[in-house]
């Protein structure tokens, strides 16, 4: 598969993961993943590192993805994500209007407190254009706060029954945009942006 490679030094490589891939194995232990793709040609090139996955992407989820080539880099930017120091930015497709063109949703995740931010970009006949900041990291957490408002993403069928809705689509809209972080070695500002993924882009021309 050819992986886009969006950002890359000595120490990083962030890649724009496709859909329907998973980034790393699941309990099933699954031999194709992102992470295994990537490694293969890294190998194949003859380099000397192997890279480690220092965050997840949902199978369904396009976008940006940080790998270290190192465990000791790894660490790094695992620890940044889980002190917050990691600034990420999705773009999503949701369910109907929602009541605010902007707001904070927070509940709860196994547990474990939540928080969204969200900003409506644009709203259509009978869904929403929203831009997603996660304050925190729980697992699929966007999908859950949206559908927890009522809301769900277009493409859910995990945490909403995609018969309840007339708009389908083949995966969760959703997509990974932006990250912003502290280089771990250079310290500097490092910020990461992409364009809207093919599928994304195409669903916005056919749905008004």
């Amino acid at each position: 598969m050819n992986i886009p490679v969006v950002y890359e030094d000595d120490w990083l490589l962030v890649v724009n993961k496709p859909a329907g891939l998973l980034s790393v194995p699941t309990p099933k232990n699954e031999s194709r993943t992102l992470t295994s793709i990537l490694n293969q040609d890294a190998q194949e090139k003859g380099k000397k590192y192997r890279l480690h996955p220092c965050h997840r992407l949902d199978r369904e989820t396009s976008g940006l993805m940080i790998y270290a080539k190192g465990k000791s880099i790894q660490k790094k930017i695992m620890d940044a994500f889980r002190a917050r120091l990691v600034a990420k930015k999705y773009i999503a497709f949701v369910h109907g209007r929602l009541p605010h063109s902007a707001g904070e949703i927070s509940s709860a995740i196994e547990g474990k407190s939540a928080a969204t931010k969200y900003n409506v970009l644009e709203a259509k006949s009978n869904y929403s254009v929203v831009e997603v900041i996660p304050l925190t990291g729980r697992t699929n957490q966007i999908r859950i706060h949206f559908k927890n408002i009522q809301h769900p993403l277009v493409g859910e069928d995990k945490f909403a029954f995609r018969k309840d809705f007339a708009l389908r689509f083949k995966r969760v809209c959703l997509e990974a945009k932006e990250l912003n972080f502290k280089h771990p070695v250079t310290g500097k500002d490092v910020k990461i942006s992409i364009g809207l993924a093919q599928d994304l882009n195409d669903f916005l021309e056919t749905h008004e």
